[in-house]
């Protein structure tokens, strides 16, 4: 264990509990859980989602679960609950033939990632393990994944800095991510690898989603892309925005409008990529989880 943490960008440098996370040392998990939304090559999946967050968007769809304060109110707690948790799930849900495990927005907990898959392996299993992250990464703590993670599932939320001071608190997202996503690549290339059963076992995805007002910003993502990986990178647009509470500040305070979904596709064809996943304008309905639903925050 150590006593001052730099495990994210953040590098706060201080006791475990005490930075922009607020994440002990122990990985708290708010819900382990067959997840049936995600891309279809990763879909279905045993999800991860821990708690706390080093980013801190003020839109997060995922807001119960990643302020600083509920870092310490998991539903589980600790590396041997976890493992135990998805081994129950790999080995009990018949729809998982090929089993895929998911880590949802683990930078705070990056260093636990390691044991927990080895953890699974000791129980016999070999999931194709998807790390799910803000981008928001270091390179150095992703390194240490190497070997571990067969899938990397970033965002890339901004390449507008002032953007990403206002709305995640970070003004150095574009740097760092692009960083990140660079070591993502290295690691298990820059397309995304999917079998006969049409599910990934290596590669890379990475996620935008669109923000209302920002159609610009999404410009300088796809472009970003387009120059750093190859044209058949699998690239997911997401359109299921929604202010996830009052009082955001305009143009947070609205859905995605069509136009501006459609000038988003309109400029991801212009730069030729030939693996776009798209949503229908009513996600913004679909996907908006519950976590006082531990069992499954994504079901009623």
């Amino acid at each position: 264990m150590t006593a001052v943490c730099e495990l994210c960008p953040r590098r706060c440098g201080l006791p475990r509990g005490e930075g922009v996370c607020g994440a002990p040392w122990e990985p708290q998990v708010a819900s382990v859980c067959v997840h049936r939304g995600e891309e279809p090559p990763l879909n279905p999946i045993v999800n991860i989602f821990f708690v706390g967050c080093n980013l801190h968007c003020i839109y997060c769809q995922n807001y119960q679960i990643s302020g600083k304060m509920v870092a310490v109110n998991g539903e589980l707690s600790g590396v041997d609950e976890i493992v135990n948790r998805v081994s129950r799930l790999l080995t009990s849900d018949s729809s998982l033939q090929t089993p895929l495990v998911g880590f949802v927005t683990a930078a705070q907990y990056v260093h636990c990632v390691r044991p927990i898959v080895e953890g699974l392996r000791a129980h016999g299993l070999e999931p194709v393990v998807v790390y799910n992250s803000s981008g928001y990464e270091s390179a150095d703590a992703l390194r240490s994944l190497e070997g571990f993670v067969d899938v990397y599932l970033p965002d890339l939320k901004y390449m507008d800095s002032t953007l990403s001071a206002a709305y995640s608190h970070a003004p150095d997202y574009p740097e760092v991510a692009a960083a990140a996503i660079r070591e993502m690549r290295r690691q298990v290339g820059g397309a995304l690898k999917v079998g006969d059963d049409g599910l990934a076992y290596r590669g890379l995805m990475v996620r935008h989603l669109v923000l209302p007002g920002a159609v610009d910003n999404t410009r300088l993502c796809l472009e970003w892309l387009a120059d750093e990986l190859p044209p058949t990178m699998s690239l997911s647009l997401m359109a299921q925005y929604f202010p996830p509470r009052p009082g955001l500040p305009a143009p947070l305070d609205r859905m995605l409008s069509p136009d501006e979904y459609d000038a988003a596709l309109d400029i991801a064809h212009s730069l030729g990529f030939l693996n776009v996943y798209t949503q229908q304008l009513d996600s913004q309905t679909n996907y908006r989880p519950d976590f006082s639903r531990t069992v499954h925050p994504f079901e009623q």
